[in-house]
């Protein structure tokens, strides 16, 4: 239990460590960031139907693919929350609420209520770690939600552009007072958030079913990482993500998975109670 609930963090982490950096740099509360985890995993079905080949090879294109898009889309988002009149993150989630229903509705309008799936060279082995057997495709997602979130924080924390990226995170104004194209930084980051959660959806999409109505799971997901880490607070995200795991894997053997949100949500509003800047006190 113990284990499988470890390695259900790993993707988790993914998913939500894009979502906090968006929110930290923009403000920007991503309503569709389980439709981007849906399209994703659709995307990476149709590569491996009309080309063949293992899913996990797609994975850098799927990213590439979902950082354009992210880029694209970005203006849109920018214009919604920039204006002076109206509340920014009011704003914000009412223009990704939107992006969601339509990202949704589109893909039932292609595939329907239909429930696809992807299989790896990963699927249905295991490894032997001592006297613990391991699936080896949740074991690939663990290291694969890792390494992502150790090459972001390399990246946010050892690079000219990512120092740039946590100063706008830490004071927008100031950093736009002191040159930074602040709109460009929102570009790059939500363009990176895109793609990183794009690019879960492959492992999410090999691990579980794919359907149209999939991403409302992630999107719960994202926000409790979020709200237990700290809003914007990337560090937390981590140990948010393995406390979920573990917690849908406790409710699920010991009390039933059908009330695996139940839990979620009381301990998500238990924490915005006792400490509403996350466990580690370090959110906005």
């Amino acid at each position: 239990m113990l284990i499988d609930g470890l390695l259900i963090g790993g993707l988790i982490i993914v998913v939500g460590i894009g979502f906090s950096l968006c929110f930290g740099v923009m403000h920007i509360v991503d309503f569709a960031v389980g439709e981007w985890v849906m399209l994703g995993a659709y995307t990476g079905f149709i590569l491996v139907r009309y080309f063949g080949h293992d899913p996990m090879i797609y994975l850098p294109i799927v990213f590439l693919i979902f950082c354009a898009l992210g880029w694209a889309i970005y203006p849109l988002i920018y214009r919604a929350v920039s204006g002076k009149r109206h509340n920014p993150v009011l704003m914000g989630l009412v223009f990704t609420f939107g992006l969601s229903i339509l990202a949704k509705g589109g893909a039932l309008s292609v595939w329907g209520y239909h429930i696809q799936s992807i299989t790896t060279w990963l699927s249905g082995k295991s490894l032997a770690l001592g006297p613990l057997t391991i699936p080896a495709l949740r074991f690939s997602g663990f290291l694969f939600g890792i390494l992502i979130t150790l090459l972001l924080m390399l990246f946010l924390y050892k690079t000219r552009l990512g120092i740039t990226i946590r100063a706008t995170a830490q004071d927008r104004e100031m950093a736009n007072l002191l040159g930074t194209d602040v709109r460009k930084v929102g570009a790059l980051v939500y363009s990176l958030y895109a793609g990183v959660t794009g690019m879960s959806g492959i492992l999410i999409g090999a691990l579980f079913s794919i359907h149209a109505a999939m991403g409302v799971k992630y999107c719960t997901m994202a926000f409790f990482v979020v709200v237990l880490a700290g809003m914007g607070y990337v560090p937390g995200v981590i140990i948010a993500g393995l406390i979920l795991g573990l917690l849908q894997s406790f409710v699920g053997v010991y009390i039933g998975g059908r009330y695996n949100l139940l839990a979620l949500f009381m301990v998500m509003y238990g924490v915005l109670l006792i400490t509403p800047k996350g466990i580690l006190r370090r959110g906005i």
